[in-house]
């Protein structure tokens, strides 16, 4: 199996947002912004290369299916479909993709499903022969969502995935589709039953597997959320996504599971680390994944 980072469209959004309660004179440490008060965001999907005999998309991005007056509210920087565009330079195609596997629905994380917007014409699916794993609970929030995160939902997405016949809603640790090549975990501080896909790795030591990567998706969405206390604006529950968090941090540690960032734009993969005092971070990180192989 090989593995491949590629890059979809990239985002500007407030860094006020992005770090919630953390002051500018920490955040701004880590990352530059621009003269709005705006950082760079990556929106960055793994494939995968056979898993389990199959070809799979883990996410889509934000792709460039908004309408050019939102594109720029939304702070969306390219106007044409950079994924599909990453996908090509991989040697792949769209009609290539066996199965897409979605964290969760928010546009920024699906909206790549759909092809660039075009004046007069309908949202419609750019992966034709792919089956799509969503998870359960955070399938209901899709299609009844809260009025604090509605606007984060494409509302004629749903539909256009239960119109595949391909949809597998899941809610246990392992899906029908992928088998046990694929372990999820699930979280709610950021949204209800966000889905975070771990790629089992090659090794077992005493029962457990050890190695392999997780897709962090909004609980970690890239090097400075690793610290534990750092959450965003825009998780629903913070207090529970630090203690989701904590959890997740020791498990990967302890089984030595890399952790790929979506939202990163400098870092894809990157290995847990943990110092004297118990804070969190990472080593040995990893900008870009070209048909890397997953023990490497």
């Amino acid at each position: 199996m090989k593995l491949w980072s590629l890059m979809g469209n990239s985002q500007k959004l407030d860094g006020g947002a992005m770090f919630g309660n953390a002051p500018r004179a920490m955040w701004s440490k880590w990352v530059e912004s621009d003269e709005h008060n705006r950082i760079d965001l990556a929106c960055r999907a793994l494939l995968a290369s056979p898993l389990g005999g199959k070809t799979v998309l883990f996410e889509s991005g934000i792709g460039a299916f908004f309408e050019p007056k939102l594109r720029e509210r939304y702070g969306v920087v390219e106007d044409r479909h950079v994924l599909l565009e990453s996908l090509d330079a991989a040697g792949f195609k769209p009609e290539d993709i066996d199965v897409v596997v979605l964290s969760h629905l928010h546009f920024d994380h699906a909206g790549g499903l759909l092809a660039a917007w075009d004046e007069g014409q309908p949202p419609r699916l750019v992966f034709p022969n792919a089956s799509y794993v969503v998870g359960r609970e955070h399938w209901q929030r899709a299609i009844e969502p809260h009025p604090r995160d509605r606007a984060s939902f494409i509302p004629e997405l749903p539909g256009l995935l239960e119109a595949t016949g391909r949809l597998e809603l899941v809610d246990g640790e392992f899906s029908d589709t992928l088998g046990k090549a694929v372990r999820f975990h699930y979280s709610d501080g950021h949204t209800p039953g966000l889905m975070l896909a771990e790629i089992i790795g090659p090794e077992r030591v005493d029962g457990q597997d050890m190695g392999g990567l997780v897709f962090c998706a909004d609980l970690i969405p890239g090097r400075p959320w690793v610290h534990v206390p750092i959450t965003m604006g825009y998780d629903r529950n913070a207090e529970l996504l630090i203690d989701e968090k904590k959890r997740f941090l020791a498990d990967m540690l302890e089984r030595n599971v890399h952790l790929f960032f979506t939202h990163d734009p400098g870092c894809a993969l990157a290995q847990v680390t943990r110092d004297e005092r118990g804070r969190y971070g990472t080593a040995h990180e990893v900008a870009e994944l070209h048909a890397r192989s997953l023990a490497a």
